[in-house]
């Protein structure tokens, strides 16, 4: 797989809005977020514990992580609160005729 490949990994129907899911990527684990009707990705570890994200609670565009409650921008991976210090890295996504698409980013 191409690094700049696109990557169909799932059909919108199976990520419901306000939810997350877990999928992989070249055995790399992947969190989906559904944020109303927008699809976002981001690495599926969380930086603090290595808790998975996908586990978490998703509120906007916020995912709590449910080990030690630290939240991200989905967005931008952006630590939002303690204990979470470091950016989670986030994915390009394209959804096309019902499709998730991802592209890792290097």
């Amino acid at each position: 797989m191409s690094a700049d490949a696109w990557v169909v990994v799932a059909n919108v129907d199976d990520v419901p809005e306000g939810e997350a899911r877990r999928v992989e990527i070249g055995g790399r684990g992947i969190a989906l977020y559904n944020v109303a009707g927008e699809v976002f990705a981001t690495d599926d570890t969380c930086t603090h514990m290595r808790a998975r994200l996908s586990d978490g609670y998703l509120e906007g565009h916020v995912i709590e992580c449910p080990l030690h409650f630290g939240r991200f921008d989905v967005r931008t991976g952006a630590p939002l609160s303690a204990p979470c210090t470091v950016a989670v890295r986030p994915h390009q996504v394209l959804v096309e005729a019902g499709t998730i698409k991802v592209r890792l980013a290097h």
